[in-house]
């Protein structure tokens, strides 16, 4: 198969020797042009892995303490048919499981420390099947959570600040309060701390109380549960099955998954990432449009070159072809170059900063201030993808430009002092 002269041309160009000082300042200039792409495209694929990374530690983080999804009664009402609601969810194909629970707001008092918390009456026998949290509990402060003994398992954040330990008596003190011939008092249970755990979720560490579901229904004066969390197989598919079961479960009843629950922390990681990915790909672009410098130079070196081409009969869409393949050239090699090293400093992350911080003697995620002990990573193939042809776009769209200059010579100014 002959290949078109206009490759051959557009690649001999692109690897032009250093035979004179002009051809080496011009070969110079496309590897500096190749060398920005590449160094651009890496740093994209770095920045957004980490981030990506970071996202889905704190979302595993988050899941371990809250459910896919919630079924719950309206204004925080105890459920009408708990029986029947659980076995209308278990129907669907996606649930893995699901445990009754009561949700309650209260504060939680210490001598004068006082905090206030949320409040989940669980059933220790099922909220294994829901949270991650509950499999760690299994063995150790669960089984503890007897009803009628009163016993909480308090976040370890929340134990430390109101300096309680496994034994301790803390009271808790629900909101609605009760008719006495003094007036309305607060109702004031004493609880036993029977347990602690630490998510690595600051949010639920520091204001979740756990409790029996059978006592928080004697506390907050409920006939029942007040909802129904459930985990699913896949948690991607929160959405569509909240949408499901908000078709096919009867009654008056209200439904949250995961992303809504925390719906302002992902539109703000959304919004920094979309931020990130504009912001870097200005570099990609800047390294990009050095091909407009490169190939213009390269276009007034080769003017005799041109010129000749053109008495043999190279059409002018031939010159503007050779001087795009260059740049095309460039654009493919450097980001072809960005990909893998983004790819390998992505993919070895958990190697290389802690090689750089024992280099450096330096720590750059403290453990007691961002609870990760390491530096995430997670290359997303809808994330590399866009990276590559955005820098192959920007590569094509600077030799556009130059390629047409080139094919505008004039081959009788050009070969005049020749």
């Amino acid at each position: 198969m002959q290949i078109p002269y206009e490759l051959v041309l557009g690649w001999r160009y692109t690897r032009a020797g250093r035979t004179t000082r002009r051809n080496g300042f011009i070969s110079f200039i496309s590897g500096v042009s190749m060398l920005g792409i590449a160094l651009g495209v890496a740093a994209l694929i770095i920045v957004l892995s980490v981030m990506n990374g970071f996202q889905k530690e704190v979302r595993d983080r988050m899941l371990g303490v809250i459910s896919h999804i919630e079924v719950f009664a309206p204004n925080g009402a105890a459920l009408p048919d708990v029986q029947k609601t659980l076995s209308e969810i278990k129907q669907h194909p996606q649930v893995l499981g699901a445990a009754s629970f009561i949700a309650a707001q209260a504060l939680l008092a210490r001598g004068e420390d006082m905090k206030g918390t949320i409040v989940r009456g669980i059933d220790p026998a099922l909220e294994g099947q829901v949270t991650d949290l509950a499999v760690d509990l299994k063995n150790t402060a669960l089984p503890r959570l007897v009803p009628g003994q009163f016993g909480v398992v308090l976040g370890g954040e929340l134990a430390r600040s109101l300096g309680v330990r496994e034994g301790d008596n803390v009271t808790l003190i629900a909101p609605s309060g009760q008719v006495t011939p003094a007036g309305v008092v607060p109702r004031l249970k004493q609880m036993t701390v029977v347990g602690s755990f630490d998510s690595g979720h600051f949010e639920y560490d520091s204001a979740l109380v756990l409790l029996h579901q059978d006592d928080a229904a004697r506390i907050f004066r409920l006939e029942g549960p007040t909802g129904i969390r459930i985990k699913l197989k896949d948690l991607h598919q929160a959405r569509e099955v909240a949408f499901d079961l908000s078709r096919s479960l009867s009654g008056d009843l209200l439904i949250r998954d995961w992303t809504r629950q925390n719906k302002t922390w992902f539109a703000a990681v959304q919004l920094e990432k979309r931020m990130m990915f504009i912001i870097l790909t200005l570099i990609v672009a800047v390294a990009a449009f050095n091909l407009v410098s490169t190939l213009v130079m390269t276009v007034t070196d080769k003017r005799a070159d041109i010129a000749i081409l053109r008495t043999l009969g190279a059409s002018p869409k031939s010159i503007m072809g050779i001087f795009m393949v260059q740049g095309a050239m460039v654009g493919v090699i450097g980001t072809l170059s960005g990909l893998l090293l983004g790819l390998g400093i992505a993919l070895n992350i958990d190697v290389l900063v802690p090689a750089l911080e024992q280099l450096l003697n330096a720590n750059f995620l403290p453990k007691d201030i961002y609870l990760i002990s390491r530096m995430p990573s997670d290359p997303q193939y809808a994330d590399i993808m866009p990276i590559a042809v955005i820098a192959l776009v920007l590569a094509f769209l600077a030799t556009i430009y130059p390629s047409w200059r080139a094919s505008q010579v004039n081959p009788a100014e050009a070969l005049r002092y020749e």
